[in-house]
């Protein structure tokens, strides 16, 4: 089984569904409002989870109930959290709102995961014995930083999905192996909108880079092949929130059974496509048995 690390935020997502996000200034009325445990972080460890990888979470929750609920949701999804810590004060949240076209925009008050500056005891040792370490930037950039650099040090492979699209530390980069940016992440990352001129240059700082494109697909490209694109299934979004976390975590399970590359795109698609028509974030993910059926 794949053993997958994931350093990373816990948020609970406050959902709210309208039939259009409001203009500035603007009130609407929304269709239903939910709480669903999410956060880059728990959402990439519950895909790869569900995916059939062997994943242990690093972070930090609150002391609040929704700390509990999360540690919770992550536990009843084979997540291993004993490395995921409790810090005084409120969890992390996240306000999203989620269009009639399944869009969505997101607000996140990082709460515990501010806590959350370096590696802790024992933690090195987790990354060390891992296929892969998963990151995001939800989490402080010096603790982004030490788990990569920890990784890199192991040969532990390394996955960095570059959101939210902030300036990155000097060295984050360097010990990159792949870097998962959406289109508008890559954008920001090279100042380049198109997505095969923005992998290019990332490929100066990184051997080998997917950037996701929505309905579209995604884009492979690696310093030692020619880049490619792998369409996504033709699927009807109903939510696309967790849709990226999803796709990610399922590929870290995919590279770490040593998938070729093109197939493990297709399946992290198929993962991603279940995932876009269900509501919800961490609970709309699938598991191993309807991804193998998907794809």
């Amino acid at each position: 089984m794949t053993a997958i690390v994931v350093l990373g935020s816990t948020h609970m997502d406050l959902v709210t569904r309208v039939a259009r996000a409001p203009k500035p200034g603007e009130t609407v009325t929304g269709r239903d409002f939910r709480t669903v445990p999410g956060g880059k972080g728990a959402n990439q460890a519950i895909a790869a989870a569900r995916a059939g990888g062997e994943v242990s979470m690093i972070g930090a929750v609150g002391s609040d109930g929704f700390g509990t609920l999360l540690r919770q949701t992550l536990a009843a999804s084979g997540v291993d959290t004993d490395l995921l810590h409790t810090a005084a004060g409120p969890s992390g949240i996240a306000g999203v709102v989620v269009d009639a076209e399944g869009a969505n925009s997101i607000v996140v008050i990082p709460g515990a995961n501010g806590t959350v500056t370096s590696l802790g005891p024992g933690e090195e040792a987790l990354i060390a014995g891992a296929d892969s370490l998963l990151l995001q930037l939800e989490l402080p950039l010096s603790a982004v930083l030490d788990g990569a650099s920890a990784a890199r040090r192991h040969g532990v492979r390394t996955i960095l999905t570059p959101a939210p699209a902030q300036p990155l530390p000097p060295g984050l980069l360097a010990v990159t192996d792949l870097l998962v940016p959406n289109e508008h992440e890559a954008a920001a990352l090279t100042g380049i909108a198109d997505p095969h001129r923005a992998a290019e240059a990332l490929l100066r700082q990184v051997p080998e880079v997917v950037i996701t494109l929505g309905a579209a697909g995604s884009l492979h490209a690696s310093r030692d092949s020619p880049p490619f694109a792998v369409p996504a299934p033709p699927v009807t979004a109903v939510d696309t929130t967790g849709a990226g976390d999803t796709f990610t975590g399922a590929l870290a399970v995919a590279l770490g059974e040593e998938k070729p590359i093109e197939r493990a795109l297709h399946w992290a698609a198929a993962a991603a496509a279940l995932c876009v028509q269900r509501p919800g974030a961490s609970t709309s993910m699938p598991y191993r048995p309807e991804i193998d059926n998907a794809s």
